[in-house]
Order: C-alpha cells, then structure tokens, then sequence
C-alpha cells in the first residue's frame, strides 16, 4: 500500500457503479487503518494491482476475530475499465496464498443479493467457492446477505 492508495480505492470503487456512498467510506477507513497502523496490528491486509501509477484492482482481507484459522475477504474490486481481464481471479489467488502463508485454512466472503451482483456471485462459484447460506433482508429490505466459502489446501 501507498499513501495515496486511500483515495485511489475510493475512486476505483466510485468507479464499478456497485457499491453504497457508505459502503466506500468504510473500505476507505480499513486503507487508513492499514496504513497507519500496518497489517499485523490493524488486521487487514490488502493485495492492490497497479499499473503505470493506476490501480487496477485491489482485495482487503483478515483473520476473522475468533477463529482458529478463518479468515474473511472484506473486499475486492477491480475499476470498471479494467473488468473480465482476470485480475478479480489473479487478486483472488494472491489472497488465498497470503492466507495459507498465515496458518489460514478457510476464506469466508459475504455479498450482496443485488441483481447487480449476480456476476460476482458467478465469480465466486468459478473460483471454487461455495455458496453455505442466504440471509434474507440482511443489508436491506429485498437485499439478502450470500455467503461463501473455501476451504484451503
């Protein structure tokens, strides 16, 4: 992460059109955490994909508080221009290798039910992750929460 790595996930989430005004304050809130205190004390880790000086794409994840060995993706996004050119997989797989190098054993990621959300919910199952549990309502009424899991070689 870079310091201007903070402004530069909030305009890449801006960009994808998915997700709520607050829901960007608090991904750009876990940046700040993440740099000022780093990822072992803050608890969140972040695999960004840069290009000349543009991010790509980028992936927030941690040991889920409690757990032997579980850890929850708490966010992943690629900016729009940059969609379906396999950096969410590329993102993906870095995660779950990070996550094993830690003693991880078990990704867990929550999404919405959102029509607009139908292709990331495809993107989990091709990667290998299994849908485990529907909560109606959960982030709005009519938008359920899914959740997903992968267990880790």
């Amino acid at each position: 992460m870079y310091p201007d790595d903070t402004d530069k996930i909030r305009k890449l989430l801006e960009s994808t059109g998915f997700f709520y005004p607050y829901e960007i304050v608090v991904a750009t809130e876990l940046s700040d955490m993440n740099l000022e205190l780093g990822a072992e004390r803050s608890g969140y880790h972040f695999i960004v994909a840069h290009e000349a000086g543009k991010m790509l794409g980028y992936c927030c994840y941690g040991q889920n508080p409690c757990t032997e060995s579980s850890y929850d993706l708490y966010w992943i996004a690629v900016h729009k221009n940059q969609m379906n050119k396999g950096i969410g997989r590329k993102l993906m797989a870095i995660t779950e290798e990070e996550v094993t190098k830690l003693g991880g054993t078990i990704v867990w990621v929550e999404t919405s039910g959102r029509a607009i959300y139908e292709p990331t919910r495809a993107f989990y199952k091709a990667i290998g992750y299994e849908q485990v549990a529907v909560m109606p309502d959960f982030y709005a009424p009519g938008d359920d929460k899914y959740v997903f899991r992968k267990r880790l070689a």
